[in-house]
């Protein structure tokens, strides 16, 4: 089988079913106890060191043995194995003077992996693959072995490549299948590893299949050398691995929510071979091989895993218990695209570039030409201190760090090297992706060899041609780097849109096709020049390079556009206010044009709607090139505005004279932290406006906030603004806390003994950095009594559900600004839900919106989850949480009610509905493992029975009254909703006593006079579901009947299931006997009353004996489903529920009714009429199938304790006809019935 067919093969197999990998090698040899004798073996007997340790030696000198271990784990279910070639580098074998043999051992433990494949292959005709391991190695690139010298490594890009690519030949020529590159805790190993493969595979003339797994060090989530699972799955992305994921270092109980995180971010399959739990005190593993296996089975039914395995302390035997485990999940199933169109970036953590992404600040300090202070402190050989300017630039909010060092008298491949090592050794910095900068391709190799990131090359052209172009291209590529490219080629530097386009145009193709980049990691930077230089063929500079933006943004799709934007005033350098607002206006223009990002001093940009009305006019028309005379202009304008320090300062201070109100959001809003402790203060001591500190917090403090978030949200402010303003709200607020905590003491509150109102944990999510708004929240629910636990900011999800267990919280509550945090909102939903929480959730942020909650966040968590518009509505939405009476249940009832209006709304409302084919959504279909369940209860009869005598009584302690009330379009608000709090509502209280009490006496009447009559069948029958249909049949397995369903088929937000009521039932193949119910129950003589009341024009009566009618009829369902679960069924016989919880749905089962959301089909009333009868107490169908009399209810029992009602929404008409054809009526028959959810379009 050659490595095309090999890749195939897999790509088969993983699409039906989950793959196993093997256990540990190392585990097994201990098992041997071999001496220093058996390591030697004859070859190595007279070697000058100890090979004790040393088990890649045993496939030279011990074969026997590692192909024996192998063979164990092949008999046990592995379908690959790893070569024993763990430390079979040069560089690991250098520590027993065995580097020599490197390829030797890659070769042989290939050859001896590949003869137990074949030989089990054989004996069992499933196809077994031999994986070949690439190990770490015992150094690292990113982090220096000694403390005093961070920059100082112990191995070079350049030698780890040298070493890996003996290692992969080895491997290849001796039989391996697919290369693992595996255990990473250094991704910058990992990537010199890729890149070595990658040159082994042109060498050799052939490609392999290439797994990646890295390693996790411990409960944060991120590898040896720092890194996020995320951003290492960015890192390594280039290489297109088949497979990724983690092993080692964890058990797979704490690996948990690391695998789930790699599963949500990757398109490749997920492999996931965990140790045996975490080592004991004694270094060995306890875990039991059902214990590993049961863990791995959870993440396979949750759908995270593709490839499972052992690593350290995993024997044969938990690789048969994972095996077994498995074999009847599905395999993941991989999403079609992640983050569809960014540019997947990263440093420590990740970054994506997207079509939702704000302009994106690269910060320009750490350049020589651009900085005197850092090229000085670079000269000098300060690195420490230039480093001080990248942590500012960082905090200051650059988003990516720009790092040029070309210099005449600098080294600048020394230089990069080095000033990149030192980056790498604080986590602040080197959390951001770089820009590595430089002219010289040598010096940007350098750089390129020492980053575990993903960064960004600036820059290449096609000014030397179009080899060059491409040779520097695909290194770049390579390394696993985005790219800039100059709008520069053979004849020059462009400068008019349409050359600049006319070359963009041509090096994309380039990129794209003959060095296959993916288009998002192309950037042009199509020369943003000088205006205003006095020359007029410079004037339009401006216009060009915006109107070549649209060009590129148009016409090559996924490409970015940067630039420098200094270069645009270097006319008016010196003349500080004008270039910042030239920058300010350019900037404004130009990321409407679809401007990307830039290099830029963001932080000392004027806000472009408080620039001088006359200096924006002027800028304006330079940029448009409007007014002949503009330069001449601005330049008298710069001239006239050119003051004294202490004239500019007076006319800077003005604001200064405004009210305390507009001064806080005045500094606020500009980042002025200089009086703003002051203002406060001032603000504190007008006690009539604000009586207590929390109120100016909430009043001009939050007002300023607000105006900061209109002005970010409208691009006319810059992230870095947006950091300096959630400071100075910081530093107001900072000085504020001291006198709230004043008054609580003042109010005898001792705040270690104190009693709070709740426990509220919240916390910045995982991804996002921004806490200012997270922070006012926590201060204003602590003013309100409220023990607040502040996890910070990029806060992974395991870390808050942790503590909000370990501290018992009431509530949690999640915040983010930028877009990529609303997905890991949805993942601690998701996660929260899956260990069983019952925690309210609450979202907030600048991002984040009532109906993003509603219809993405909230259908993956049963309790109750809250959108929070800001810190005012905080202690609101919490006081009604922690509200221990009932009031509570009525207003996250309301919610729930509320926010599932929002999903329909816009589901309904959706232009572009996508829909699976019916394949796909039977494949998704709601998974219940019949092969753990026990069975169905069986009912005490099997049949029908009618119900005739059925007491009043009984059935009115079931009415829910609710309904009633809405009928009489009556509906109190929290809280006071629902019955009986509606009588105390303020608008419709009175209102509502009255319709009530009108009720008690009509009811009362209809009891005394026997005017109703309360009647119901009842049946049970044998089941099996058969696809989406359910076979009815009687004791004697006689079928009698088919209940046929609709399948969830359109594309919710992040759906995993497309349930029909089929899946509820056990399938025919499974072998079990189910069990489904069926009732029809109905009031008569209603009427009979209403006729009589309206021969008498007695509206309100007739509606009355309407409604009423209408409740005893719900609420003899509700009765009789009570009967049927502890009785007439008995499949929850201990069950003790209120009649009111009844209304809530806490019981087990469902009843889903024909023409309703779960199957929508009233035809599907036939067949209940069919087998139950109900005629023959009075209810039955009309020609358009309405029940009679009115007040009749009818559905269908399933029991399963994992059936839940749900809505099949929107069919297309793939399905119609599928529906049709099953049900043997003609499609424009069904259609009829299907009207309101037939989506025709499709």
């Amino acid at each position: 089988m050659d490595h095309m067919d090999v890749k195939a093969a897999l790509q088969k197999t993983l699409s039906q079913r989950i793959m196993v990998m093997d256990g540990a090698m190392g585990t097994m040899i201990q098992r041997l106890k071999l001496t220093e004798e058996d390591f030697r073996g004859d070859e190595l007997a007279d070697h000058h060191k100890p090979l004790s340790g040393n088990n890649d030696v045993l496939s030279i000198t011990q074969p026997a043995y590692i192909k024996d271990i192998h063979l164990q784990y092949l008999r046990a279910g592995a379908d690959f194995i790893e070569t024993n070639t763990f430390s079979s580098t040069t560089i690991a074998q250098a520590d027993y003077a065995l580097e020599h043999l490197a390829y030797r051992l890659n070769y042989e433990s290939a050859r001896i992996a590949k003869e137990a494949v074949e030989e089990v292959t054989q004996a069992t005709g499933v196809r077994r693959y031999v994986a070949g391991a690439l190990g770490p190695t015992n150094r690292t690139l990113s982090i220096s072995p000694s403390v005093e010298q961070p920059e100082f490594r112990n191995i070079t890009f350049d030698e780890l490549v040298s070493a890996y690519t003996t290692q992969a030949q080895g491997l290849i020529e001796g039989g391996a299948d697919v290369l693992l590159v595996e255990t990473i805790f250094d991704t910058a190993n990992a990537k010199a590893a890729l890149f070595a493969i990658e040159n082994v595979f042109t060498e050799l003339n052939t490609t392999l299949p290439i797994f990646v797994s890295g390693t996790v060090v411990d409960l944060s989530g991120r590898t040896l050398s720092g890194q996020m699972s995320e951003a290492f799955l960015i890192s390594t992305s280039h290489a297109n691995p088949l497979a990724v994921g983690l092993n080692c270092a964890l058990g797979a109980n704490e690996m948990r929510p690391f695998i789930a995180n790699i599963s949500l971010n990757t398109t490749d399959y997920v492999l996931c071979y965990p140790n045996a739990g975490l080592p004991n005190t004694f270094g060995e593993y306890d875990e039991t091989p059902e214990m590993t296996a049961g863990y791995i089975k959870s993440f396979a039914e949750d759908g995270l895993v593709n490839i499972v395995g052992g690593c350290c302390g995993t024997t044969p035997d938990h690789i048969q218990a994972i095996a077994e485990a498995v074999k009847t999940c599905k395999p993941r199933e991989l999403p079609t695209a992640i983050r569809e169109g960014c540019m997947k970036l990263c440093g420590l953590e990740p970054m994506y570039v997207g079509k939702h992404t704000l302009f994106v600040n690269i910060g320009e300090r750490c350049n020589v030409a651009g900085s005197r202070r850092f090229a000085r402190l670079v000269r000098e050989g300060k690195y420490e201190e230039a480093l001080n300017i990248a942590k500012e630039q960082v905090e200051s909010g650059a988003q990516i760090l720009d790092i040029n060092v070309d210099d005449g008298m600098l080294d600048g491949v020394s230089v990069m090297s080095t000033f990149v090592n030192y980056i790498s050794s604080e986590p602040s910095i080197s959390k951001v992706p770089l820009c590595i900068d430089s002219s010289n391709f040598a010096v940007v190799e350098a750089g390129l060899k020492c980053y575990q990131g993903r960064c960004i090359v600036n820059s290449i052209s096609l000014k030397e041609g179009t080899e060059d172009f491409l040779e520097k291209a695909r290194i770049i590529r390579q390394h696993g780097a985005a790219v800039v490219v100059m709008a520069f080629d053979e004849v020059g530097q462009a400068t008019d849109a349409a050359r600049k386009y006319q070359i963009c145009e041509r090096a994309y193709w380039l990129l794209v096709k003959e060095v296959g980049f993916d288009s998002n990691d192309i950037i042009f930077d199509p020369n943003i020049l000088t205006i205003a230089t006095g020359m007029k063929e410079h004037d339009t500079y401006g216009v060009e390079f915006i109107d070549s933006i649209k060009l590129i943004k148009t016409n090559l799709p996924g490409a970015r556009v940067s630039g420098g934007v200094s270069n645009f005033s270097f006319s008016f350098r010196g003349i500080e206010n004008v270039r910042q607002a030239m920058h300010a206006v350019f900037l404004y223009h130009a990321i409407k044009a679809g401007m990307d990002m830039g290099i830029v001093h963001a932080g000392q940009l004027p806000l472009y709607s408080d620039i001088d009305p006359e200096l924006l006019e002027l800028c304006e028309n330079l940029l448009w090139n409007r007014d002949p005379d503009g330069t001449e202009k601005l330049l008298q304008y710069a001239q006239s505005h050119r003051v004294s320090n202490t004239v500019e300062a007076a006319q800077t201070e003005q604001w200064r004279n405004e009210s305390v109100e507009d001064r806080l959001h005045y500094a606020i809003v500009k980042g002025i932290d200089t009086h703003i402790v002051a203002d406060t203060e001032e603000a504190r001591l007008c006690k009539d406006k604000y009586p207590r500190p929390l109120n100016v917090i909430e009043l001009p403090l939050m007002k300023g906030m607000s105006t900061v978030g209109e002005l970010f949200g409208a691009g006319k402010m810059f992230l870095p603004q947006v950091i300096k303003a959630a400071r100075v709200m910081k530093k107001a607020v900072g000085h504020l806390i001291p006198f709230m905590e004043a008054e609580k003491e003042a109010a005898n509150e001792d705040v270690s003994e104190r009693s709070y109102n709740g426990t509220i944990v919240i916390a910045t999510v995982k991804g996002d950095v921004h806490d200012i708004g997270k922070n006012i929240v926590a201060v204003v629910l602590g003013c309100n009594n409220y023990k607040v636990i502040d996890l910070g900011v990029m806060t992974p999800c395991e870390v808050i559900l942790r503590k909000a267990v370990e501290v018992g919280a009431d509530i949690i509550g999640l915040s983010g600004l930028i877009t990529p945090s609303l997905d890991e909102m949805v993942r601690v939903a998701k996660e929260m839900e899956r260990q069983g929480m019952t925690i309210p959730l609450l979202i907030g942020g600048a991002t984040t919106s009532k109906a993003h909650t509603a219809v993405k966040i909230a259908p993956h968590y049963s309790s109750p989850t809250i959108h929070v518009l800001d810190a005012s509505k905080s202690v609101v939405v919490c006081s009604a949480l922690m509200d221990q009476s009932s009031n509570r249940e009525d207003y996250t009832e309301d919610i729930k009610e509320e926010y599932e209006d929002i999903r329909v709304d816009h589901y309904d409302t959706l232009r572009d509905r996508k829909f699976l084919t019916l394949e796909q959504a039977r494949d998704k279909k709601f998974h219940i493992d019949w092969s753990e369940y026990p069975g169905t209860v069986a009912p005490t009869f099997i049949g029908r029975r009618h119900f005739q005598d059925v007491s009043l009584d009984d059935v009115i302690k079931y009415i829910d009254w609710k309904p009633f009330f809405d009928v009489w379009q009556l509906r109190g608000r929290y809280p006071n909703r629902g019955y009986p709090k509606i009588f105390n509502d303020a608008t419709v209280g009175e209102e509502a006593k009255a319709v009530f009490s009108d009720a008690q006496r009509l009811l009362k009447e209809i009891k005394t006079a026997n005017k109703f009559k309360v009647v119901g069948s009842l049946g049970f029958y044998q089941a099996q579901s058969v696809g989406d249909d359910i076979a009815v049949f009687d004791e004697t397995g006689n079928n009698l009947a088919t209940l046929y369903g609709l399948r969830q088929q359109m594309v919710r937000s992040d759906q995993k299931y497309f349930p029909c009521i089929s899946d509820f039932v056990a399938p025919a193949e499974s072998g079990l006997v189910d069990y489904i119910g069926m009732f029809a129950v109905g009031v008569l003589g209603a009427e009979a009353m209403c006729r009589s009341y309206e021969l008498e024009n007695d509206d309100y009566s007739s509606i009355m004996v309407k409604a009423l009618a209408d409740r005893l009829a719900e609420a003899y369902a509700e009765l009789l489903h009570v009967q049927v679960r502890t009785d007439f069924w008995g499949y929850d016989k201990a069950e003790e529920m209120a009649p009111s919880d009844t209304h809530k749905i806490k019981y087990q089962g469902i009843r889903p009714a024909p023409g309703y959301p779960s199957q929508p089909d009233h035809t599907e009333k036939l067949t209940i009429w069919k087998l139950l009868s109900p005629d023959d107490i009075g209810i039955t169908l009309s020609e358009s199938l309405a029940m009679q009399p009115a007040a009749a209810v009818s559905g269908i029992y399933f029991a399963h304790p994992k059936s839940y009602y749900f809505s099949v929404g929107k069919i297309n008409n793939e399905q119609l006809m599928d529906y049709a054809e099953r049900k043997g009526e003609t499609v424009e028959n069904i259609q009829r019935w299907l009207s309101t959810i037939c989506d025709t379009t499709t």
